[in-house]
């Protein structure tokens, strides 16, 4: 009987939050959801060398291979380590077969 009413609070404080949010922006149609939000923090995300496999879903020799045969992927070296911006890699590798 008490998980019951657990349940049912949390529903509706996951209502009323959805409502604020909802009516916070109800004047400004135009502004970002939470989703897209993520993506702009995306934007500015840096990837160490190590993370590109990953990043790629391929494994770590397929990635570091391909990250010797293609000197012209964007990347940053900083102090010597080398870092790649995670919205430039996208692009890269959307336009990697034209």
């Amino acid at each position: 009987m008490d998980i019951d009413f657990f349940w049912l609070a949390l529903g509706l404080a996951a209502l009323g939050y959805f409502i604020g949010d909802g009516l916070k922006n109800f004047k400004n149609p135009s502004s970002n959801n939470p989703i897209e939000s993520l993506d702009e923090f995306d934007k500015h995300e840096l990837l160490k060398e190590n993370e590109v496999h990953w990043f790629m879903g391929v494994s770590k020799e397929d990635a570091k291979k391909l990250l010797e045969e293609h000197p012209d992927i964007p990347h940053i070296t900083l102090n010597g380590r080398v870092y790649y911006p995670k919205a430039k890699l996208r692009e890269w590798l959307l336009n990697l077969g034209d």
